[in-house]
């Protein structure tokens, strides 16, 4: 059995607003997490979702990453939309240098990448698209970490040409014995019980072990805990996890502080 975990990060997906719509409790997840993952422009946000995030990320001293995903607002970059594996690398190149461009105004820095939705889906299991992604960001900055799906291809992908990688688990889905998360839509595939969440966390963080819907518990690694942004019991959520975590003397720490 691996030695426990207790130095762990809290992540949320936020800028996800757009125009006069209102997406998630930003100020209010940004209190509690340690590292905020910031729509890009493409499944969400615009110029002034982002300069707006990125601030309020700067004052409460939480690690800012780009967030890219499938041009698609109205799908919430949660549908797949055909394209090659070098247009990816491109769309997702180009939703990172956006936010780049925004964080300078809003005096702060883009610290890591984690693709959004879908994408990030199909990158967890398509080995090409896994390395175009990879490529593509390491070919901007070699130095530019990326927050992965633990036992996913991009995090192995980036391990094998060397790019800094940290890999994340999810406190509000549901996992498949192949190490991809349940689909949306199907049983098991959200947990919206923050105290279920909580205690879910407790034990992988203990054992390194994470239940799945479909066999034995699986190994993962862990260096930071996603809590969705944009889930109804989102603020509650993330509260009870760092309650809970925190009492049982796990340091919560953005997965980037030596």
């Amino acid at each position: 059995m691996n030695a426990p975990i207790k130095r762990i990060d809290l992540n949320s997906d936020l800028g996800e607003s757009f125009g006069p719509w209102t997406m998630g409790a930003d100020d209010k997840m940004l209190s509690l997490v340690t590292s905020a993952n910031i729509a890009c422009g493409g499944h969400a946000s615009d110029p002034e979702t982002m300069f707006k995030t990125l601030t309020l990320a700067k004052e409460n001293g939480v690690s800012v990453g780009a967030h890219p995903g499938y041009n698609d607002r109205e799908g919430f970059g949660r549908r797949v939309i055909p394209m090659d594996p070098a247009q990816i690398a491109n769309m997702v190149v180009a939703q990172i240098g956006a936010l780049q461009a925004m964080s300078k105004l809003a005096g702060t820095d883009v610290a890591y990448v984690k693709a959004h939705g879908a994408l990030a889906n199909l990158a967890a299991a398509d080995e090409t698209v896994a390395r175009a992604m990879v490529e593509a960001i390491h070919t901007l900055d070699p130095t530019l970490p990326i927050l992965a799906i633990s036992g996913t291809q991009v995090e192995r992908v980036a391990k094998e040409t060397n790019h800094p990688v940290y890999s994340e688990i999810f406190a509000d889905r549901g996992y498949l014995s192949n190490g991809q998360l349940v689909p949306r839509g199907q049983d098991g595939a959200m947990i919206h019980d923050p105290t279920e969440a909580a205690e879910r966390l407790l034990a992988m963080l203990e054992t390194g072990l994470m239940p799945v819907i479909d066999g034995d518990p699986i190994h993962l690694d862990a260096h930071s805990i996603c809590v969705h942004g944009d889930s109804p019991s989102a603020v509650a959520m993330a509260a009870e996890i760092r309650e809970r975590l925190t009492a049982a003397g796990i340091s919560i720490r953005s997965f980037l502080d030596k």
